[in-house]
């Protein structure tokens, strides 16, 4: 019974949010041409991740991750370097510079592999980017989301690529002058360091990329949240709505903020680390024995810098609906104008309010008796509207003279149900407002919401260590 109830929520608010037209093909499946390039990306992508070691389903793909990772990522570097390590080629090869990149790129990739690999594990492909089926019926969100899918693998080549060249170069060199005993232990050296480099630093970008890609995603419901807001609904749907998308944002900070937080301090440590050893090195640094620092900084960095995005643009979309909702609002109120007749009868009864106004009141005590009741009557008679009006507002208090104190009996007025009717929507969406106001959300770490004045704050704060290890080691 509660499957059958969750399964017509859901329908119910699929059909809320879809306002596009749904086809039946032959097998009874809706829209099931429209599904095939999202579940081709989604397949792609899935395959991806399953050749570099993410999808680790079992224990067996579990197993083989793990020794890849150690093989190629681990041991195939470590012995490469203790094996063109040498007494006379500082010139073109300094073993520490060479060990402490592969320090920070091992603990990069590994965070990266864990992290990504434990949510893929618990959580599988689709449920880990929010791609559920009821949003991937939508036609606009379909096209989305291959277009963010694609982009992610874009961004890898765009990025990896310009440094995957100059590691290349670089090692070329450094084989030229470093000369082993053999040209093929010196190709076999080439080739096996620029492998390792490959896999490790494709592991750590395909995580960074990976996280980049869930904000975008997110970000698609939250730019569409303002198109819903031009349907005329309820306004309880459109809290309900916003619930939703604050606990996908919540379930990704939950999710991610290890990863993020644990790369932000791996990130930064190693480059203070590679800014003392250059700085503080007496010897000569050049392009050959000092480039892979900059090829492991701009990895690394660049790395950061798209998580870092990715978390500061969800955060300011959700910010933003606060704004949205709160310009809906006054778009509404100020275009919810009175028809004609309504104003002819709010204008008789202020009429006859004012006719209320203008008859003299004698009080007496406690007791409110209109003086010179006589004229009333005549008054009333000289304006048929005004008298339409007062019988549109209710009695009059009814004078009862038995004695020297008059009795009045209260009669109540009708309510106006249409201005009622006005005021509670205008409350709904007051208080919807307020909700968003109050409710702005952003992807959080421990607390601590990632947006722009955080990322200032970083930036000062890593510009302030970085001139005090300036000061430490050049003077």
């Amino acid at each position: 019974m509660e499957i059958l109830q969750t399964t017509e929520e859901s329908s119910s608010r699929t059909s809320l949010l879809d306002s596009q037209p749904r086809h039946a093909d032959g097998d009874g499946n809706v829209d099931g041409d429209g599904d095939r390039p999202i579940e081709a990306a989604l397949r792609q992508l899935e395959t991806f991740l399953r050749v570099f070691g993410f999808c680790q389903y079992t224990l067996l793909s579990f197993a083989l991750s793990s020794i890849s990772f150690l093989v190629v990522g681990v041991i195939t570097p470590l012995l490469c370097i203790e094996l063109s390590n040498c007494s006379y080629c500082e010139k073109y090869q300094i073993k520490g510079f060479e060990l402490e990149i592969l320090v920070s790129e091992v603990l990069v990739a590994a965070i990266s592999l864990f992290c990504i690999s434990y949510n893929l594990r618990k959580y599988g492909v689709r449920r880990f980017l929010f791609v559920d089926r009821f949003h991937g019926h939508l036609i606009q969100f379909r096209e989305e989301y291959v277009q963010r899918i694609r982009g992610f693998f874009r961004l890898l080549v765009i990025w990896i690529l310009p440094c995957f060249l100059v590691k290349t170069v670089r090692e070329i060199i450094r084989i030229i002058y470093v000369h082993h005993n053999s040209w093929w232990q010196s190709v076999s050296i080439l080739f096996a360091l620029i492998v390792s480099w490959s896999y490790s630093t494709i592991i750590y970008f395909s995580a960074c990329a990976l996280f980049n890609l869930v904000c975008n995603l997110q970000v698609i419901h939250f730019e569409n949240y303002g198109k819903l807001l031009e349907r005329d609904l309820e306004v309880s749907v459109y809290i309900e709505e916003h619930i939703v998308l604050t606990h996908h944002l919540s379930k990704i900070s939950h999710r991610f903020r290890m990863f993020l937080l644990l790369e932000f301090l791996i990130v930064t440590a190693s480059q203070f680390v590679a800014l003392f050893q250059t700085t503080g090195n007496r010897g000569i640094i050049n392009f050959v024995n000092g480039s892979d620092f900059v090829v492991s900084s701009i990895v690394q960095v660049v790395g950061i810098i798209l998580c870092l995005h990715g978390a500061t643009k969800i955060s300011h979309r959700a910010r933003g609906i606060s704004s949205v909702g709160s310009r809906w609002h006054a778009l509404v109120t100020c275009n919810s104008n009175e028809s004609p007749s309504q104003r002819q009868n709010s204008k008789g009864n202020m009429e006859a309010l004012q006719a209320l106004g203008s008859l003299p009141i004698n009080s007496s005590g406690s007791d409110l008796v209109p003086c010179n009741s006589n004229e009333i009557p005549s008054q009333m008679q000289n304006s048929k509207g005004n008298m339409e009006a007062l019988h549109a507002l209710g009695s009059l208090p009814i004078n009862s003279s038995g004695s020297d104190l008059d009795t009045i009996d209260d009669v109540a007025l009708p309510v106006n149900t249409q201005l009622v009717s006005y005021m509670s929507t205008y409350q709904k969406r007051q208080a919807f407002v307020s909700y968003l106001q109050s409710n702005t959300g952003g992807f959080t770490v421990f607390g601590w919401i990632v947006d722009r004045a955080l990322i200032i704050t970083i930036v000062i704060v890593e510009m302030s260590l970085i001139m005090f290890v300036l000061g430490k080691t050049i003077t």
